[in-house]
């Protein structure tokens, strides 16, 4: 309880003493150096109120009837409330035993009867003075310490994150080597790539389109690495990869204890990628009791760990990718037609080898070079006849399954040359088994399955149409309208 004067704050004095004379002296001084004066006459009637007004300093007598002075100020520096108050005993005894006493009981000072005006109030006003000092540095002292208390926070929560960072980066360079750059001259493909250039610099969800092995990895890592997280990680997580259970636990993490197994907390994939990027491959593997959790993350951009309450803030860029046809996963009821839109913010389709065959030599090159090093071969040398047959193939399993049979026939090869040796191209499923196509895909595939036989000749003997058993010019018109291109390596 303090008053305030113009610029400046009133000070509490309480005066115990149960001497009228040396109360009316007290009060009178104090009040002409303006500070505000409680009087208390006996002990028990000082400890209510100090407990009560809580004054800035205590004068107290300590030969008193009833408690003595030294007993009420054990009493006052046990109590929480009233410990920091400074008190100076008031008294007419000099022996040095009744001053120790005073001190031991927690008294800052002493001063003898009669009284010095100019001494009790230099006395005062130094106590004063040093318990201003004093709150000052104890708050200095908490709020610095709340301050290092939370930096310790931050960098037990950055210690934790490098820690399981360092885990996954781990996990990963086991699985791969270093991503490939985008080995492209197609200019089918080039347009996919313009769409990457300017959906990378934002932070908008892109969902990448695609058969399997079509590089939608290599995309995905080509946005992160051109948009301004790209000194953040790239955290990716292969849905198909995972049984149902464990995804959850990868996305959101767990803590100890929340199922049989979890033996410590562990951070899952959103908080490793927090400033950076999430890739998620094969969403549509996604369980569907799974989805409304990852859709609220998607949206507001917090969640909880598996067996926690406590929710989690981060700032994360989805990009995911699909080979499956996630509008008809919704028909069926696989998959969430929310979600979906909410992934479908920038599509990115994904274009198969077939319909980039120009990149097919530049690709062979780059896998010689890539996997010959790794096998200790120099492989310089790939025969046009090599070349024009990877590139009559259908490439059904894409660039990865390109990359396997150069994998392969550099591991067969004696010399500096690729041979092809032991391949043998599969034919091409027009309709697997089980699967439903259009005629016009049924009637594409094959042309184009013909045309790569006969090196996308069309007239002439020995020709597509002479194959087909079509008039040359109903091939041309066919061709044009089911959007069969001839690749650039096939001129006129």
């Amino acid at each position: 309880m303090k008053d305030d004067l113009p610029g400046k704050v009133m000070k509490t004095v309480l005066i115990v003493d149960d001497t009228p004379n040396n109360i009316s002296i007290l009060f009178d001084v104090l009040t002409k150096s303006e500070y505000k004066v409680l009087v208390a006459t006996d002990g028990k009637s000082a400890l209510e109120q100090a407990a009560y007004a809580l004054p800035d300093l205590i004068l107290l007598d300590v030969m008193m009837p009833g408690m003595s002075g030294f007993e009420t100020c054990r009493q006052l520096k046990s109590s929480p409330k009233t410990q920091g108050i400074p008190v100076i005993f008031m008294t007419a005894l000099t022996e040095t035993i009744n001053k120790v006493n005073g001190f031991n009981m927690g008294a800052v000072d002493y001063i003898t009867k009669p009284f010095e005006i100019h001494e009790v109030l230099s006395r005062i006003g130094t106590h004063l003075a040093l318990a201003t000092l004093r709150q000052k540095l104890e708050q200095l002292v908490r709020e610095r310490t709340a301050d290092l208390n939370k930096a310790l926070t931050e960098v037990e929560k950055l210690k934790d994150q490098l820690q399981a960072e360092n885990v996954y980066l781990k996990e990963e360079i086991k699985q791969s080597k270093n991503p490939d750059d985008i080995i492209s001259q197609s200019k089918t493909f080039e347009k996919v790539l313009n769409k990457i250039r300017q959906v990378a610099p934002t932070n908008s969800t892109v969902l990448i389109n695609g058969e399997s092995g079509t590089g939608k990895e290599l995309l995905a890592r080509a946005v992160h690495n051109l948009s301004n997280r790209k000194n953040r990680p790239l955290i990716k997580l292969n849905c198909a990869a995972l049984p149902a259970s464990l995804i959850e636990s990868e996305l959101f993490g767990h803590e100890k204890g929340a199922f049989t197994g979890a033996t410590a907390q562990k951070n899952g994939r959103f908080e490793l990628a927090d400033g950076g990027t999430l890739f998620l491959d094969e969403i549509g593997e996604m369980p569907i009791e799974l989805q409304p959790k990852f859709l609220r993350v998607l949206q507001e951009g917090e969640f909880e760990r598996v067996g926690s309450t406590k929710t989690l803030k981060v700032n994360v860029r989805i990009i995911a990718a699909t080979n499956r046809d996630l509008e008809k996963e919704i028909s069926e009821g696989r998959f969430r037609e929310d979600l979906f839109y909410r992934l479908n913010v920038f599509p990115v389709l994904s274009i198969p080898l077939r319909e980039r065959k120009e990149d097919i030599p530049l690709l062979v090159k780059h896998f010689c070079q890539k996997h010959g090093a790794d096998q200790g071969k120099v492989i310089d040398q790939v025969p046009q006849k090599v070349i024009d047959a990877l590139v009559a193939y259908h490439w059904p399993g894409n660039i990865r399954e390109l990359e396997n049979v150069v994998e392969r026939s550099i591991i067969m090869s004696p010399g500096r040359t690729l041979t092809l040796d032991d391949w043998s191209p599969r034919k091409p499923a027009i309709a697997p088994k089980g699967s439903l196509m259009t005629m016009e895909e049924c009637e594409r595939e094959h042309i184009i399955f013909v045309l790569n036989k006969t090196n996308w000749k069309v007239s002439g003997s020995k020709g597509a149409a002479q194959i087909l058993d079509m008039v040359p010019t109903t091939l041309d018109s066919r061709m044009r309208k089911l959007g069969i291109k001839r690749p650039e390596q096939f001129p006129l």
